[in-house]
């Protein structure tokens, strides 16, 4: 995340002028995980105990002959974890532009970052 609490607010001004509504999303969701004590998700490696806060993009309810899964995908504002909770149909909460706060092991499939069964905190929605 760039230092942008150094620069002065006429820079900050023109930055938030010319920047896409996408990129102000990703910068408020890094400040948001950063203060939360989170570990942005683009710095972490497999096998790694992490903490990460962020906001739930998509929800997939997966069915599978031998065991259904709840896929959820999770942005930072850096990068996407998929959460993926084994035999579940449906969580309370878990949905489309809810953020969270998940802790897990990472581990990757289909070289994509998964946290398997994460033990997560529901976040109190914005008004």
């Amino acid at each position: 995340m760039a230092t942008e609490e150094k620069s002065s607010p006429v820079r900050r001004f023109v930055r938030r002028l010319f920047a896409s509504p996408e990129e102000l999303d990703a910068e408020e969701l890094q400040r948001d995980a950063a203060q939360s004590g989170s570990t942005p998700a683009c710095d972490v490696r497999r096998g790694q105990l992490v903490t990460v806060t962020g906001r739930l993009r998509t929800v997939v309810y997966t069915p599978r002959t031998n065991l259904p899964t709840l896929e959820a995908d999770l942005y930072d504002g850096s990068d996407l974890i998929r959460l993926i909770w084994l035999g579940r149909r449906h969580i309370a909460g878990i949905e489309p532009g809810r953020s969270i706060t998940a802790r897990g092991r990472i581990a990757f499939r289909d070289d994509r970052k998964v946290i398997f069964n994460p033990y997560y905190e529901l976040e109190v929605p914005r008004p």
